[in-house]
């Protein structure tokens, strides 16, 4: 199997590679007999799947003798190539939905409001929130950048492949987020322009409503049962996640290096505690406001496993507001806004306390001093910056670049390569703490407006979808 038709088109030119894309099937099939014949619980088979994927891709390693570079490995390469069809397919899928779900869910939000001033509300309550989050994302990284002094004693990178990529001002990027193309709009997930556009005209249809019971009639219909047609197919979707879960993490693993983690070993760790951390404060946030942190434990665990495998804000907004709304009682207005409002910005994950670690990083490693004027200027610009940054796999790099440069390091940007080049490991917990930000900043917000159904949040009973 040496001919370029085996290791070129097909990737299947070692015997490794079909016993490991074997045990991939025998694997699909055993979550296949769980969840459909055993019937066992929705989180329980995705648990499962993440643990199976997670060992899976360290016997790949084991097998490929723990490589420094895993991808020159013909077998290591081919087999990940085939599973992230499988994990990469099913991200795909799964945003493909996210531009008409969002924008039919805004729509069918403002079409069935009672009231104009609540929409005004709602946009002041999640920026506070969110931003808010946000700022206190930024500290929680400062301070454990510098308890654990991450960077001091790494070696300095010269010649790093990294490379910072443009920053735009602050006022554009506002800006920027008003779609002039709503076609562009969509190619390029810009959420909060679509959010914007999908606000104006299902005003418009409201006030066609307004003026025409009978003459918006047909749009109302359409868009009702449009929003429910999406929501459907969102389920139909999330229903194959335990197997994604599995090849995702399965891929992630066995393309990483062990050597190249451990380089950046104190790094990692510094990351993971500060998203426990973080998720402390979100669960403290919630105490604060009334809202029981145990039941949003036991109705959030599918999600969170979603996010922390998919590493995709994005991929995972449709179950995140399935979530918010079939689960812990918020209004699906509310869950629309707020959760599409946090995949592009205010993530506390990527664009939050992730920078903000990499500043103190750069920081220890160039001997640069970390005085006040650096700390209030990291937080200042790691929340400001958090705007328009996309929830998709890879995205952290530019909150990075603008963290540094807006510090008046962007020339040290290089310096991080072998942070980046460990990207997808550490990738995992920014993600999930991205979405369980949206998760419980938009129960945060729905309390304040009013919305917040409690008695469906307390009722253990209810499901994200019927395990069938």
């Amino acid at each position: 199997m040496e001919n370029v038709f085996f290791k070129e088109f097909l990737m299947i030119s070692d015997v490794r590679t079909i016993v490991f894309l074997a045990v991939l099937a025998a694997l699909f099939y055993l979550i296949h007999v769980l969840y459909h014949k055993k019937h066992m619980d929705f989180a329980v088979v995705v648990m499962i799947g993440t643990g199976l994927g997670l060992v899976l891709g360290l016997v790949i390693q084991r097998v490929a003798g723990f490589p420094d570079a895993p991808m020159e490995t013909a077998f290591v390469a081919e087999t990940t190539t085939w599973y992230a069809m499988v994990g990469n397919g099913y991200i795909n899928l799964i945003k493909m939905i996210v531009v008409p779900l969002v924008m039919i869910s805004i729509m069918e939000v403002i079409i069935n409001m009672q009231q104009g001033k609540t929409m005004g509300r709602l946009v002041n309550k999640t920026l506070m929130v969110t931003m808010g989050m946000v700022a206190v994302a930024a500290v929680t990284g400062i301070v454990i950048g510098l308890l654990m002094g991450v960077g001091k004693g790494a070696a300095l990178v010269e010649d790093g492949t990294a490379a910072a990529k443009e920053i735009t001002p602050v006022a554009t990027t506002i800006k920027n987020l008003i779609p002039g193309n709503i076609v562009e709009a969509m190619v390029n997930s810009n959420i909060i322009g679509l959010v914007i556009f999908s606000a104006f005209l299902g005003l418009a249809i409201w006030w066609i409503n307004y003026e025409s019971k009978e003459v918006a009639k047909p749009l109302y219909d359409l868009i009702n049962a449009g929003h429910k047609a999406m929501i459907n197919m969102a389920l139909l979707i999330l229903d194959y996640m335990p197997w994604a879960v599995m090849a995702l993490l399965a891929n992630t693993i066995a393309q990483r290096g062990v050597s190249s983690i451990l380089e950046v070993g104190k790094f990692i760790i510094a990351l993971y505690i500060a998203a426990v951390i973080q998720f402390v404060i979100q669960l403290i946030l919630l105490a604060v406001n009334g809202i029981n942190p145990a039941v949003y434990l036991k109705k959030s665990y599918a999600t969170m496993l979603m996010a922390f495998t998919s590493r995709s804000s994005v991929g995972c907004l449709p179950m995140t507001i399935e979530t918010l709304t079939k689960k812990l009682g918020v209004d699906q207005g509310t869950a629309s806004f707020v959760a599409g409002f946090g995949t592009t910005a205010g993530m506390q994950g990527c664009a939050g306390f992730f920078p903000a670690l990499l500043i103190i990083y750069v920081c220890n490693v160039t001997g640069t001093p970390v005085d006040i004027t650096m700390i209030v200027m990291t937080i200042f610009v790691v929340t400001i910056g958090s705007l328009g940054i996309a929830g998709i796999p890879g995205t952290a790099t530019m909150a990075a670049s603008v963290g540094l440069s807006g510090v008046g390091m962007g020339a040290q940007f290089a310096m991080v390569s072998p942070i980046l080049a460990i990207d997808p490991i550490i990738d995992m917990p920014r993600t999930m703490l991205n979405v369980t930000g949206s998760l419980t900043n938009a129960l945060v917000v729905d309390k304040h407006m009013g919305t917040f159904d409690e008695k469906a949040y307390n009722d253990m009973s209810l499901n994200l979808k019927s395990n069938k």
